[in-house]
């Protein structure tokens, strides 16, 4: 059951994944191999509505998959900036870390999404944290090469 259910949210599949859930309430907090929950896999596909079923669940919204990354976390890497924000207004921890001490924040600077950094710093994301090698934000934006993501970091 569970992996039908995640493959009818990786399918985008919103008529489905709202009668599984109407079944079986419970399937919005289940894993799936890797550990992610049905919110986390619906933000990493771009699947907004399917998120937003989710939330309105009362899915858990800064549980973490198996490397320790949140749904937001997804969403700053994959530059799903609409989905960001929506998880934002819902409460998601902008200073949430995973396993590898990276931030949403950190994610946004490695790769190169200027306007989810910009969301995540007009949300108290904290770029004075460093990941487990040392490296925060600005330094990302700076191996990065991104002059613009550069000049929003050092102006904080």
């Amino acid at each position: 059951m569970n992996e039908v259910f995640f493959s009818e949210i990786r399918n985008g599949n919103l008529k489905e994944v709202r009668a599984m859930l109407a079944k079986n309430p419970l399937l919005r907090d289940s894993k799936d191999q890797r550990g992610s929950t049905p919110l986390i896999l619906a933000t990493y596909y771009d699947e907004l509505e399917i998120a937003e079923l989710l939330l309105e669940q009362g899915a858990k919204i800064d549980i973490k998959d198996a490397s320790g990354n949140t749904a937001l976390m997804g969403v700053c890497f994959k530059g799903y900036s609409d989905i960001a924000k929506k998880l934002i207004e819902k409460g998601a921890n902008v200073n949430e870390k995973n396993a590898m001490g990276a931030t949403c924040l950190i994610y946004a600077a490695t790769f190169n999404r200027l306007e989810i950094a910009k969301l995540l710093i007009s949300h108290g994301a904290d770029a004075s944290v460093a990941d487990a090698r040392g490296n925060t934000a600005l330094d990302h934006a700076k191996m990065q090469g991104e002059p613009s993501l550069i000049k929003l970091l050092e102006g904080l």
